[in-house]
């Protein structure tokens, strides 16, 4: 038996079938009143993004204010679970 190398395209290679595929999948959702947008998130796996929320959660722990919003919150909650009933 022969080996045969063949060509397979990469795995996000789209094919004129699958071209197809997702125009009639974008024109049904578009018939239906919705619109694509595309959106660019932050990477939260990049250290930039790790810095910035530790530096965020650092200003969080350290803010009167944000103990102010916190003890009201559970206040608020002590006070809206008091009269249920424990599971």
């Amino acid at each position: 038996m022969a080996l045969v190398a063949r060509y397979h395209p990469p795995m996000n290679a789209e094919t004129p079938a699958s071209q197809d595929k997702f125009r009639r999948y974008r024109a049904a959702k578009k018939a239906r009143g919705l619109k694509e947008i595309r959106m660019w998130l932050p990477d939260v796996h990049s250290a930039e993004f790790k810095a910035e929320m530790e530096r965020f959660a650092e200003y969080q722990r350290n803010s009167a204010e944000e103990r102010e919003v916190m003890e009201f919150g559970e206040a608020l909650m002590a006070d809206t679970l008091k009269d249920m009933p424990p599971y």
